[in-house]
């Protein structure tokens, strides 16, 4: 079944009880993850291939339309806070523009010029990496986007809930999540949604462990904007550094906030020093700190 399919199982959902209803829906929503399960090497192949590009100074931009546009947008946001990731390497093809993020624009994501017109203004080129999500797998907006990013060089990878269908071939990394008919029919943004954004966490949380942006399970390239993170941040660099509190909120301070930085300082490095082992480790802290710890 495809996602605009109606399941005759649900036929009578409106006259059922409440908590049948839910148990329906929480049953799709299972299933929506479990369809994930057989994606995991593309997911794995896409990275890698965004990954080259990106260690080059490339662009992560996310592209859809409606329910898609915004869960582009979701992953997308938490990506500089979470890693770090500059905010200018980082953006949205939205069909209709950021007011369809708030309110429903239903025919923008029939231009397919627009989608095309927007990778054009960004100049997208060869490090750069496009991902383009719809449930259908058909939105005109996405599609064109994508022909015209790879047209132009860019890794492209196509994110869609409906086998062999145009965004998937025309994306070099083609991800499908066949999550089949809704429980509420046409409705995806719960089954097709749910998938769609499973298959972005594990995508960019790949991606941005690839690029050194964690240690030891740790968010060592977070941002610490506010009081409840910067109380993990000493708590990271006093457990990677294996110092006590107060070694870690000298170390935090004198690196700016910086974690990777703080932990290589709370073990005896200078500022300094600490700058040139990141810089010739490409942010990797793992492999500064193994030549830190080198006599």
């Amino acid at each position: 079944m495809r996602t605009e399919d109606a399941s005759p199982r649900y036929v009578d959902l409106d006259a059922w009880e409440g908590r049948d209803i839910l148990q329906a829906l929480w049953e799709g929503q299972l299933a929506a993850v479990a369809a994930v399960g057989p994606a995991l090497a593309e997911i794995a192949a896409a990275a890698e291939a965004a990954e080259a590009g990106l260690r080059e100074g490339g662009r992560l931009v996310y592209v859809g339309a409606g329910t898609s546009a915004r869960i582009g947008v979701q992953d997308g946001a938490e990506l500089p806070p979470t890693f770090d990731w500059p905010e200018a390497r980082l953006g949205f093809a939205i069909a209709g523009g950021e007011g369809a993020l708030l309110r429903a624009v239903e025919d923008a994501e029939d231009s397919g010029a627009d989608g095309a017109d927007w990778i054009a203004r960004a100049g997208i080129g060869p490090r750069d990496v496009v991902v383009g999500l719809a449930a259908s797998g058909t939105t005109p907006f996405t599609l064109q986007a994508l022909k015209a990013a790879r047209a132009r060089g860019a890794v492209t990878v196509g994110i869609s809930n409906n086998p062999g269908t145009p965004i998937l071939r025309e994306a070099a990394h083609p991800i499908l999540a066949a999550t089949g008919a809704e429980v509420l029919a046409g409705s995806t943004r719960m089954k097709a949604g749910t998938a769609q954004k499973v298959i972005l966490n594990l995508f960019s949380t790949l991606l941005m462990i690839r690029l050194g942006r964690v240690y030891r399970g740790r968010m060592v390239a977070m941002r610490a904007t506010n009081r409840k993170l910067r109380a993990r941040g000493v708590a990271m660099v006093a457990e990677l550094a294996r110092c006590d509190a107060e070694t870690a909120a000298d170390a935090l301070g004198r690196a700016e906030g910086d974690i990777k930085r703080a932990v290589l300082i709370a073990g005896g490095a200078s500022p300094a020093r600490a700058d040139d082992l990141l810089l010739r480790h490409d942010g990797n802290l793992r492999r500064a700190l193994g030549e830190a710890a080198r006599p």
